[in-house]
């Protein structure tokens, strides 16, 4: 793959994770999501940091212990410091979201 909006697959039962770049520090990868959210109740909680950046589509995230949403549309981005739970609440389910994630570890 060397194009991020190419190479969609016309049916998304689960959200699509491909990796693009794995080294011991750092992945990049693309998510594809269309209608997905993590299950009611379900925190993700990482041990890297992850940048984050809403390449189509739209979607809302959620942060534990606070009652604010984050709402996401193409060109935004966010950084999630690593152990800040968050799930994705809804993604539009009237086209496909792109995401491009980056997930890094400080350096030791």
């Amino acid at each position: 793959m060397n194009n991020l909006l190419a190479y969609i697959p016309a049916n998304l039962p689960h959200e699509l994770f491909q990796a693009l770049l794995t080294t011991p520090d750092l992945r990049i990868e693309r998510i594809l999501s269309r209608g997905h959210a993590s299950p009611e109740g379900v925190w993700l909680d990482q041990e890297e940091h992850e940048w984050v950046l809403l390449l189509q589509g739209a979607a809302r995230l959620c942060f534990e212990n606070s009652a604010a949403t984050v709402e996401m549309k193409a060109g935004s981005w966010i950084y999630i410091p690593a152990h800040q739970r968050h799930r994705v609440d809804w993604t539009d389910p009237s086209q496909v979201t792109i995401w491009l994630a980056v997930h890094y570890r400080d350096e030791a």
